[in-house]
Formats: C-alpha cells, sequence, structure tokens
C-alpha cells in the first residue's frame, strides 16, 4: 500500500535520484521526470524494477501533462554545476522560467502542491554573512553565470506570484552546496574535482588562492531537508536556507581529500572565474524553527563515503 504519489523532476540527477530512492524506501508512488540532459539513468537503475516507480523521459521546457493522480512534486530540473549551466544558457533560462511555469501550471491543474529547488546562487557573491533568507543578494544580472542565477531567481519570483495569485501551495528550498555519491566525474564541482584529480594523483586545480570559503552539506541531510519542507502546512512558504553551516576555505577542503585518499597530488594555482562567490555560508535558524531541520553528516563522514563512491566507479 503506497502513501503519497509524487513527481520529481531532475529525478535522474545528483540530488533528484537520491531524493526518489529515499521517497521509494518511504512507500510513496514515485514518477521520476527528467530529458537525461545531466542526469543519468544509471543514478536510478536500481529503482526500475519496483512497482511503484516510474520514469518518464521528458524535458520540463515543453508543457507537461499527465492523467495520473500526483499529490506532490519537486521540481528539481535543471543543471548545477557551472560547467554544464554555462555549456548552454539559454537552456539553461529556459529550464528555470519556462520549466517552472509549465510545471506550476501543471500543479495548479491537478492541485498538487509543489516544491522549487532554489539555490544559494541567488545570493551571488554575498556582500551579507552568513546568509539569511531577507539577504536579497548581490548578483550580477549580465554575467556568466547569470543564466543559472538570476533563472533561479526568476524561478522563485514565479512560484510566489503563483502562490499569491492562484493561491497554490508552494515551498522553496535554497540549497546550498551539496556532495556525496552520484554526482558526475566531469561535473566541474569542487569536491567531485578534487577526488577525481587526488584518486589519479593529478595536480589539484585550485581557482584563486584557495581562501574563499564553501559550506558542505551531504546528500543525504538534504534530502531529509526537503522532504520534511514538503511535509509542512501550506502556511509554510519558505524560502528556506538548507545547508551545512560548516564553513570551509577550498585550500582546506583540497588537504581533507588529499588526507582521505592519500594522494600524492601537488596543488596548482589558476585564476578565479569570474563572479565566483568569496564566501557561502547559509544561516539555518529558519529550517531549524519551521522543520526541526540540522545537518548530520560532518565533512570527513560525508567525504569519506562519497571517495569510496568515486574508487568504485571511476
Amino acid at each position: 500500500m503506497t502513501n503519497k504519489t509524487i513527481l520529481v523532476t531532475g529525478g535522474a540527477g545528483f540530488i533528484g535520484s537520491h531524493l526518489c530512492s529515499k521517497l521509494i524506501e518511504n512507500n510513496c508512488f514515485v514518477y521520476c521526470v527528467d530529458n537525461l540532459s545531466t542526469g543519468s539513468k544509471k543514478n536510478i537503475n536500481h529503482l526500475l524494477s519496483f512497482e511503484n516507480f516510474k520514469f518518464i523521459e521528458h524535458d520540463i521546457t515543453c508543457s507537461f501533462d499527465y492523467d495520473k493522480k500526483i499529490n506532490e512534486i519537486y521540481n528539481l530540473a535543471c543543471p548545477a554545476s557551472p560547467i554544464h549551466y554555462q555549456k548552454d544558457p539559454i537552456k539553461t533560462i529556459k529550464t528555470n522560467v519556462l520549466g517552472s511555469i509549465n510545471m506550476l501550471d501543471f500543479a495548479q491543474k491537478i492541485k498538487a502542491k509543489i516544491l522549487q529547488a532554489s539555490t544559494s546562487e541567488v545570493y551571488g557573491d554575498p556582500l551579507q554573512h552568513p546568509q539569511v533568507e531577507s539577504y536579497f543578494g548581490n548578483v550580477n544580472p549580465i554575467g556568466v553565470r547569470s543564466c543559472y542565477d538570476e533563472g533561479k531567481r526568476c524561478a522563485e519570483t514565479l512560484f510566489f506570484d503563483y502562490f499569491r495569485q492562484k493561491n497554490l501551495n508552494i515551498k522553496v528550498a535554497r540549497i546550498f552546496n551539496t556532495y556525496g555519491p552520484k554526482m558526475q566525474f566531469d561535473d566541474g564541482r569542487v569536491v567531485s574535482n578534487f577526488i577525481v584529480q587526488c584518486l589519479l594523483n593529478e595536480a589539484i586545480t585550485i581557482y584563486g588562492n584557495g581562501s574563499q570559503t564553501r559550506s558542505f552539506c551531504y546528500v543525504d541531510d538534504m534530502v531529509d531537508g526537503l522532504i520534511k519542507l514538503m511535509n509542512t502546512s501550506k502556511s509554510v512558504t519558505g524560502p528556506l536556507n538548507l545547508g551545512n553551516t560548516g564553513e570551509i576555505s577550498i585550500k582546506d577542503l583540497s588537504s581533507i581529500i588529499v588526507e582521505i585518499t592519500k594522494s600524492k597530488s601537488s596543488i596548482r594555482f589558476l585564476n578565479l572565474p569570474q563572479d565566483d562567490p568569496k564566501q557561502r555560508k547559509p544561516n539555518i535558524d529558519l529550517a531549524y524553527k519551521e522543520i526541526l531541520w540540522l545537518p548530520k553528516v560532518g565533512i570527513y563522514e560525508g567525504l569519506t563515503k562519497t571517495i569510496k563512491y568515486f574508487k568504485e566507479n571511476l
């Protein structure tokens, strides 16, 4: 006997596939929607044999309709790493804007609750530290990252306009840096870059001097936060920061990964990319207040599990 019927866009991606697994574990019926542009069927192969799981190959920039009763929609569809979202920036904008409109219209039609996976990138290169949800951000609207940054900001606008104008039941989560098994090896993210370079004993590439900071959340904690936010009453809309508050410099992160992998890698410093944030750390007081959520997995434990996955699959 299944509980709820849930649709996950971007469900074959990194976070999406972990979310689908958890929802199946919770005895939900899951429709996984993905165009496989950055997601992969291998991330969900273990779910394809379940009777309460169905994969639908679809691009949400095209209108979506499905004649099934669906209770909840998690909208995770969008390339999330700079190397991927900058490859086709117009497509990235379309996914965030047209894709959001299509899923919001679908949610409105079937009277489903819908959650938007937004991002800490809405804060840009923040002038306020740590970042709280009331901070409007410092974003370059015409930079190379703006297809993602401004696309996600516009998606949030759309969600709240549908909430105010159409009384749609929405949730908005601002996801900070997340890592774990099933990350793509070539996605250009700092954790995957460093792990692959260390396992191959190649030079670790650090952009800038490595003093810029990030806060890394293990994927299991992130999925727990998303589900808890979805399960709140209609009065809780977000936006809600979800991320680990353990701030670490990029150089210190490389040292930990070298230590765990026992790598012989040296460090190579490269120029800092345009609009790369100098600091990134969430204030998660609101998440604790609204959904009693705190991340549990520390950086050493999470990286050890992630490195194990990379070793087995590289």
